[in-house]
């Protein structure tokens, strides 16, 4: 009795009835969009390759292509291969966050820019954790205490670590989704900062600590104009020891030229 062939892969993936074989490969792409495995800006294969591979139609690819265009996970162009958009935001931001640490690895004043970003979100945040229930989450008090600790033991790098630490539960707690995303991606830029101002002298951990405590407690009393006046005075002193910072780096490349 002679043997049944052998299903390809592709053919096990695809369903019999032919008025779901466009969903069915719409499904898998947008499975590999969103899992990562096809990367944004990257093109997916012809529609001639994705029929054979698929045991469909052209026409059931290009329904599956428009399914997906219209989720906003590709960009079609007329004459092109389909490219990887993924509209959504997370996604997109992590690009930005990638992109803006490229401008400071070359230009080490992008820098500054970051801290014009960070005294707009967090003075803004404030005001909307004042108006919650609980103004100062366990987190908060929790980097807080770390803070803390590491002041009494000495540790700079834990304080440091602390303190970027603070900054983001703040952002978080004020539960708006995007703005937390948004910082998430910045998170890694606030900790190139805080590496860039410990090349500087600067205030002892007892009195950095004391600013953060001063913010905390303005915010539980729901103070809103103090403490967002004590969070830009905050950031516009590490603004300035990152130009210190940034003028020292500048002057020892310009002495190796």
């Amino acid at each position: 009795m002679a043997s049944e062939p052998k299903a390809s892969p592709a053919s096990d993936r695809v369903p019999r009835n032919r008025d779901k074989l466009h969903s069915s490969v719409a499904s898998a792409f947008e499975a590999k969009i969103l899992s990562g495995g096809l990367s944004i800006g990257e093109r997916l294969p012809s529609e001639g390759d994705i029929a054979r591979d698929f045991g469909v139609s052209t026409r059931s690819v290009r329904e599956a292509m428009q399914i997906l265009e219209t989720k906003g996970l590709i960009r079609r162009r007329h004459g092109e291969r389909s490219t990887v958009i993924r509209g959504d935001v997370s996604e997109f931001l992590g690009m930005l966050a990638t992109t803006v640490k490229q401008l400071f690895s070359a230009e080490p004043d992008y820098l500054m820019q970051l801290m014009d970003v960070r005294r707009m979100i967090e003075t803004e945040v404030i005001g909307l954790l004042v108006t919650q229930a609980e103004p100062v989450s366990a987190e908060v008090d929790a980097a807080l205490e770390l803070m803390r600790l590491a002041r009494d033991s000495g540790n700079f790098t834990g304080f440091t670590a602390a303190d970027a630490e603070f900054h983001l539960a703040l952002v978080r707690s004020a539960g708006n989704e995007i703005l937390s995303v948004f910082y998430d991606n910045l998170y890694g830029l606030v900790i190139e900062v805080i590496k860039v101002t410990s090349r500087v002298p600067s205030k002892s951990l007892k009195a950095a600590y004391l600013e953060h405590a001063e913010i905390c407690d303005a915010i539980r009393l729901r103070n809103q104009q103090q403490a967002k006046k004590l969070m830009a005075t905050h950031i516009d002193n590490s603004a300035e020891y990152l130009r210190l910072a940034i003028e020292n780096l500048n002057r020892k490349d310009h002495g190796n030229d």
